[in-house]
């Protein structure tokens, strides 16, 4: 997808490389909603685009003019910002020549007012809304609104000769889904990072100000917003693990994180919502499917990860800051945690499963495409499904309860949880490696058979630290072999598997995420030449890319000398963990404290 992402707190827009919205998932969002599909300038006279620039993730600034012959005759300045919940225009036009010159600009716009889900193509679209106010079923009443509001024939501007003529117009997203909070500003959020990245210093600074563009405003504190253009929301998962990545530096982003996720911590049984008590949700959404109940995410608990990640965020950020106070705070929430973790254990082997009601998610691990659990025969497996790095996850969170408890001075209960990873631990080697692949499994099924393939997700298990010692080298060894490192990063399945391809979602492709999280098992493992490769890998993918960032995922294709990776074309960009992945990695390498 080769878009242009502006975004500040609930509102961001999709451009195209002129910066204007035309088609495909282009337009103007808000609280997942495209209040315009269509959004176009028309200058007269007609003027080329010579640059465009971005000094920050919420502004677009260009240069356009007009030629006669090898001689400007008129310049403009355009600069577009996004503020939250409305969008400024800014024109600066000159004239060049020694003549007068007048100047015009007319906007083109359509409304849409579409739910997030059918901009994305996953719902049916709704009768043409091409109005620029909408009021939906529910009495929710969405507009936009100019100021000044242009005539149809558009502006239009007298410059004497030499001289010069402005126009600003702001466009404000009307919207009663706000929430009353506020965000740290871009130099306040800075100024909390390393100032000196060292090798990193070309990426360093896009992601971190992609970190600040992504987080959203709640009444909790800062929370980051999954990815653009769409998971423009909280996600459990997402955020837990961008703030896991980013500390210690972005504190109040784990806080809020934290305290976020706890607020809307499940307490019913609502099948519909995939809600249990003590369960930490997967996504919010207040789009009009979702508020209507045509779709179960307003709040949506349909991952079977984001519990045990939440203790693990805790523990690492009482870790990194001494932070007793909110694990004092939070103890019924992480106790409630706790809770919902034995319970997961659906038949009583000690492992963490799901069983998906069918009104969501039908893989409810981090790789949630239906297709990406399947047997070493390509077929998929049957729920309910233990999949391996949430045992690691849940091992990791045994042991920060352990570290909780004793923090608070209750030794017996931390001896409790202790040994509750101990025998997690012993699990996991018992049921899930595969000697003769040496590797894990991929999971396990219904009828406990192992999925014997060749994946990422072991990676996974090395970064909790639940695989046993012995077993670390051949693990190793595995996960850089041909079928599974690129050159770029890890591949979510081998090449060798019968579901491999290298342009899928979850089947081949490689996530930055993913191969950071093995960076940091890695490092964890005391394997520091073996850590400092990935993360050159990746540093390397990141200065690969026009914009500097580290997408979503690319191909899984070999690395080929000279050549940047394969684009998945649909990728957000950017995208919190993977922004938070080149915190992490300069984290590592520098030897921050990983657990």
């Amino acid at each position: 997808m080769n878009v242009v992402p502006l975004k500040e707190d609930d509102t961001y827009l999709v451009l195209n490389g002129e910066g204007f919205a035309l088609e495909g998932a282009e337009g103007f969002y808000r609280h997942d909603t495209r209040f315009l599909s269509r959004y176009r300038l028309r200058f007269r006279p007609e003027l080329t685009l010579l640059q465009t620039r971005f000094p920050r993730p919420d502004r677009l600034v260009q240069d356009w003019a007009r030629f006669a012959g090898p001689d400007g005759e008129v310049y403009l300045r355009r600069v577009l910002e996004v503020h939250r919940g409305k969008v400024v225009e800014r024109l600066e036009w000159r004239n060049l020549t020694a003549l007068p010159l007048e100047v015009g600009v007319a906007w083109e716009v359509q409304g849409s007012f579409v739910d997030i889900f059918q901009a994305r193509g996953w719902h049916a679209p709704p009768s043409q809304r091409d109005g620029l106010h909408y009021r939906a079923p529910d009495g929710v009443e969405q507009g936009v609104a100019f100021l000044p509001e242009p005539p149809p024939e558009g502006f239009r501007l007298q410059l004497p000769p030499r001289g010069r003529g402005e126009l600003v117009v702001e466009m404000r997203l009307e919207s009663p889904l706000e929430m009353p909070a506020s965000l740290p500003d871009y130099e306040a959020f800075l100024a909390g990072f390393p100032q000196e990245a060292g090798p990193w210093g070309p990426v360093w600074r896009q992601a971190v100000l992609d970190l600040r563009a992504l987080l959203l405003a709640t009444p909790e504190g800062p929370v980051p917003a999954a990815g653009i253009p769409w998971f423009v929301a909280p996600f459990g998962r997402d955020s837990l693990l961008t703030a896991f990545m980013i500390l210690p530096w972005g504190r109040e982003v784990a806080k809020g994180v934290l305290r976020y996720l706890a607020q809307r911590q499940g307490t019913a049984w609502d099948p519909w919502r995939e809600e249990e008590p003590g369960k930490i949700l997967h996504e919010v959404r207040v789009g009009e499917l979702s508020r209507t109940g045509r779709l179960p995410f307003a709040r949506y608990y349909g991952t079977v990860d984001a519990t045990p990640l939440f203790l693990v965020l805790l523990g690492r950020y009482l870790d990194l800051t001494g932070d007793l106070g909110l694990v004092r705070t939070l103890r019924p929430h992480w106790e409630a945690a706790l809770g919902w973790i034995q319970r997961a254990d659906l038949d009583g082997d000690g492992f963490l499963e799901f069983q998906p009601s069918g009104s969501g998610l039908a893989v409810q691990a981090w790789k949630d495409s239906h297709d990406s659990m399947s047997h070493g025969d390509g077929r998929l497996a049957e729920p309910p499904l233990a999949v391996s790095e949430v045992q690691g996850y849940a091992y990791a969170a045994y042991q920060e309860a352990a570290k909780l408890y004793r923090a608070l001075g209750e030794e017996g209960l931390a001896e409790g949880w202790r040994r509750r990873a101990q025998e997690l631990f012993a699990l996991i080697q018992e049921r899930f490696w595969l000697p003769d692949l040496r590797t894990y499994a991929l999971a396990l099924d219904r009828n406990k058979e192992p999925l014997r393939v060749k994946t990422s997700n072991a990676g996974h298990l090395l970064w909790a630290g639940a695989v046993a010692q012995e077993l670390v080298p051949e693990l190793v060894e595995t996960l850089f072999s041909p079928e599974l490192w690129s050159g770029w990063g890890l591949r979510t399945l081998g090449t060798g598997e019968a579901r491999y391809n290298p342009l899928s979602y979850h089947n081949g492709s490689v996530w930055p995420h993913d191969t950071a999280l093995f960076a940091g098992g890695l490092f964890r493992h005391g394997l520091l030449e073996q850590g400092r490769r990935v993360a050159e890998a990746l540093r390397e993918l990141a200065l690969s890319q026009p914009d500097g960032r580290l997408p979503e995922l690319v191909g899984g294709f070999p690395r080929e000398e000279g050549y940047p990776p394969v684009p998945y074309p649909v990728a957000c960009r950017p995208q919190a963990w993977d922004a938070g992945a080149v915190v992490y990695l300069y984290s590592l390498e520098r030897g921050v404290r990983v657990w």
